[in-house]
């Protein structure tokens, strides 16, 4: 029999892994039905801590150049790319 590790995902909010406090929610592998991980679901407060943290760095983001905002998103890009094996779980 295989153990395979069970990746727990919580929230990212203002640079911080905020883990969740009260439900979450298996992930599956769509091919084996076999659990792969599990997703924390927002509550209130977490919702609204990340709400409250996206309006504090709206004002800068906007005020970053085009350029720069679009060098931030395609470097995203890539490190969406680069770790997909591990963000699919």
């Amino acid at each position: 029999m295989s153990s395979t590790a069970i990746t727990e995902i919580g929230h990212y909010i203002s640079g911080q892994q905020v883990a969740g406090k009260h439900r979450a929610q298996d992930v599956f592998n769509p091919a084996t039905g076999a659990v792969t991980g599990r997703v924390a679901l927002a509550d209130g407060m977490v919702v609204d801590a990340a709400v409250a943290a996206a309006h504090a760095a709206f004002p800068e983001w906007s005020d970053t150049p085009p350029l720069r905002r679009a060098r931030v998103m395609f470097k995203f890009l890539e490190l969406l790319n680069t770790h997909k094996d591990k963000l699919a779980l």
